[in-house]
């Protein structure tokens, strides 16, 4: 029969209590793992990729250790909605969404989506960061996801392959790929073209097979997902500007301490500032480099001839979206 005297005895427990505690100590402080996935290339031109990046990088500034974060490009985890499902259920941690699809969960995004609404990036930033931006950030919390901000791709542009487009007229016959969305077909169907709702992941080979003539698409992306390759106009018709959103799923965000909370809101606002400024400095090379592997590129005659054919858009639209929400960035970007 073994025996403990009292010191081996009083070792014994105090060895026992420590390692309990630095158990505990080890569980309070686990890193916290966020799945964060987007559709798009993982390049260092791609819009969505680049701001995925820049918040892992923010978030391993301000809390060194905290934060695993794993990257799923290129729908690894699904199309748009499937992202955005998989946030709401707490099985995916974060991801960077196409504005337009998150307008198919919360209709107030479609606000971004009005054609020509904004004529620079500097008004779509003066709306989206201040009260009409926190209003639609905001709606997402009784869908379970959590709205961190708005990173960007850019304005919109037309690629196809039938020919140039300079006026409305151009875009007749034209069969072109729009994001699943009725306000895009309703815009794209009011200018004249012939819209194709059509999940991102099927797009390359539409347009590589004749499916589709083209597409509607920021810059970066164009050259990031090698269009060049498989298209041969580009026309400048920056129709719409490409809000991103970096998003949270809810039960991941509440699963963070308060401080921690506080550095995902931080690490995203510096992210997002970082990103837009890339995306703006590339966008001049990036023409270049689409020019260079043989696109054809031209600005639009008038812009204000596409704008006169999509107004009846803003009136079909105002109610679904808001009518408050439409009416403030109307007046904001009229400032």
């Amino acid at each position: 029969m073994t025996c403990f005297n009292r010191k081996t005895l009083t070792s014994a427990l105090g060895a026992a209590v420590a390692a309990v505690l630095l158990g505990s100590a080890a569980i309070s402080h686990a890193q916290t793992t966020i799945k964060l996935g987007w559709t798009t290339a993982d390049s260092k031109v791609d819009p969505y990729a680049i701001a995925a990046h820049y918040f892992a990088e923010e978030l391993e500034s301000a809390a060194p250790g905290e934060f695993d974060v794993q990257f799923f490009p290129n729908h690894q985890l699904g199309d748009d909605t499937a992202m955005l499902q998989a946030m709401q259920f707490g099985t995916m941690g974060a991801g960077v969404i196409t504005g337009t699809q998150v307008g198919t969960l919360e209709p107030a995004f479609q606000l971004n989506d009005l054609p020509f609404l904004y004529a620079n990036n500097e008004q779509a930033h003066k709306v989206l960061d201040g009260e009409v931006g926190q209003k639609l950030l905001s709606l997402l919390d009784a869908k379970g996801i959590v709205g961190l901000g708005f990173p960007e791709a850019g304005f919109r542009h037309t690629i196809n392959n039938k020919g140039p487009i300079r006026t409305p007229e151009d875009f007749s016959g034209v069969k072109l790929r729009v994001q699943p969305s009725e306000l895009f077909i309703a815009s794209f169907r009011a200018i004249g073209a012939n819209p194709v709702p059509m999940a991102w992941s099927d797009v390359f080979t539409a347009v590589q097979q004749g499916t589709v003539d083209g597409l509607e698409i920021p810059l970066p992306v164009i050259f990031a997902n090698k269009y060049p390759e498989v298209t041969d106009y580009l026309s400048l018709t920056s129709h719409t500007y490409n809000a991103l959103a970096l998003l949270m799923s809810k039960q991941t965000f509440q699963k963070l301490s308060a401080e921690n909370q506080e550095v995902v809101r931080q690490a995203a606002k510096r992210a997002i500032e970082r990103q837009r400024a890339t995306v703006a400095s590339n966008n001049d090379e990036v023409l270049a480099q689409i020019e260079a592997a043989g696109m054809s590129v031209n600005e639009v005659d008038d812009v204000g001839a596409f704008r006169n054919k999509v107004s009846g858009v803003y009136d079909e639209y105002r109610s679904k979206i808001g009518a408050d929400i439409v009416n403030k960035a109307l007046e904001q970007v009229a400032e």
